[in-house]
């Protein structure tokens, strides 16, 4: 590979300042023009905001419409300076449209999203005017679990190789308000959700990862078959000269792989006889067979964490970072709040919050990342998955589970009925802490991995983590 003075380095291909960008995709599509447009934009939250702005600074002119109604959201309307009104919508908000952007949260097959549809509106989102009009070549990661911290630790390790990074997505970070901020030298590190991948026609990546999948979002996707086969939308649109990371120890490897034209680069902690791509091999963390570090030296806990190392040094690796660039930015990687943070030590007692395990999978990562006894607090709003699995893994790590949330009374019967005695119900987050206190030993962990969503007690996952480590500061911090 080579890098091309001020181009970005394209998996060994040089890109020219003036031609045309192979990029993300199909480039500025056909027919995406919004200086004329008459836009209605379905949700008014981060994405709907950013692509609110970008319209009218494309010379169209937006409307608004959301089914909640809040002073922030009202206050937000007011300051943006769009036309809209809030606590719901119809057909009628249509009038006059002629293009329609859905934000990441609104289903795809709403009601008023068919209408539009029936009606020949155009439908598109805020990310797939990104990929439309993104000159960069784009790095997308995606997965049931890991995909932030992936996403986070991908964009250091491109950094560390002298590449100019923007990274956004479902990370946090919206993508279009920064789109003059991106140029053809540089690389956008996405995080993609299957809600935001469902909303892009043609997601073309460079470097696209599928870190893994088990069931999730089943209340809006509907059937793992669907949701997987959103994921594989990350891969399907490459060519030849793309890179497909793609996880070797997951179920849906095979399937994966036989769904992209691009070069497949396998993760694995597991398989040896893998000659291509990032793999765990005597205890080092290797790419193409050449050893990057040692995988004890990776500073996050749990083995699913090395696995995330993995799938960012195969990406770093397809970008043409150099070894010990990707060896120095994962020592310095802190990990992100929200994911097995650990908010102290208090009296013998180590306590941590995972807050963003919004999934029974990703729960158990979290009891598989401890050999000390694991009092685990979890529980929250079900998305349409079977309880009984996660109930069984409960039951064989943890040493003590205190549920809350609406899950919470099902989890303690199912828990207890594979073998775990010490189960019990708290009324809240704080009545939590102080029972999760009561039952920790001197030397265990306390984990907060919910496994749910947190909509039924808290405004997000962050809103939970964040009223957690208060809890347990007040609580058991003194």
């Amino acid at each position: 590979m080579v890098r091309y003075p001020g181009g970005a380095l394209l998996l060994g291909r040089r890109v020219d300042r003036g031609a045309a960008h192979p990029g993300p995709g199909p480039g500025r599509r056909q027919g995406v023009n919004l200086q004329h447009a008459h836009a209605l934009v379905i949700g008014f939250g981060r994405s709907g905001r950013a692509a609110s702005a970008f319209i009218q600074k494309q010379g169209g002119s937006v409307r608004v419409v959301d089914r909640n109604d809040t002073p922030e959201l009202r206050a937000a309307l007011h300051a943006a300076g769009v036309d809209g009104r809030v606590g719901g919508y119809s057909e009628a908000d249509l009038n006059g449209r002629d293009l329609v952007v859905v934000s990441p949260g609104v289903p795809w097959d709403l009601p008023l999203v068919q209408a539009a549809r029936r009606q020949g509106i155009g439908v598109t989102s805020e990310m797939d005017l990104f990929f439309s009009f993104c000159p960069a070549p784009i790095a997308g990661i995606t997965g049931t679990n890991g995909k932030t911290t992936t996403t986070a630790l991908t964009a250091d390790l491109f950094a560390a190789g002298g590449l100019r990074v923007i990274r956004g997505g479902n990370i946090g970070e919206t993508v279009l308000d920064r789109l003059d901020q991106v140029t053809d030298d540089s690389w956008m590190v996405l995080e993609l959700s299957s809600f935001q991948l469902e909303s892009v026609a043609q997601p073309r990546l460079r470097i696209g990862a599928i870190l893994n999948v088990s069931q999730n979002h089943l209340d809006r996707h509907q059937t793992f078959e669907r949701y997987r086969e959103i994921k594989a939308k990350a891969i399907a649109f490459m060519t030849s000269e793309d890179a497909a990371i793609l996880n070797a120890d997951d179920p849906s490897y095979e399937y994966f792989r036989a769904r992209t034209r691009g070069r497949a680069l396998p993760f694995s902690t597991r398989r040896l006889d893998l000659d291509a791509g990032a793999v765990l091999r005597e205890g080092w963390i290797t790419v193409a067979g050449a050893r990057v570090m040692p995988a004890a030296e990776v500073p996050l806990p749990g083995e699913h964490n090395v696995s995330n190392v993995l799938a960012a040094v195969g990406a770093g690796h397809a970008a043409g970072v150099a070894l010990d660039r990707m060896r120095a930015a994962v020592l310095a990687f802190k990990g992100l709040e929200h994911r097995l943070e650990l908010v102290g030590t208090f009296h013998g007692v180590r306590w941590y919050n995972d807050s963003k395990a919004t999934t029974p999978d990703s729960t158990s990562r979290a009891l598989e990342a401890f050999r000390e006894p694991i009092i685990l607090i979890a529980g929250g709003r079900n998305k349409g998955m079977d309880l009984d699995p996660l109930a069984r893994v409960i039951a064989q790590r943890a040493a003590a589970l205190v549920a809350m949330g609406e899950t919470g009374d099902e989890l303690v019967q199912r828990v207890r009925a594979h073998g775990l005695v010490r189960a019990e119900r708290a009324d809240d987050l704080k009545d939590a802490v102080r029972r999760a206190a009561h039952a920790a030993p001197l030397g265990s962990v306390v984990v907060l991995s919910p496994a749910f969503a947190s909509y039924d007690m808290f405004t997000d996952f962050e809103d939970r983590g964040r009223r957690f480590k208060a809890a347990v500061r007040a609580e058991v911090g003194a």
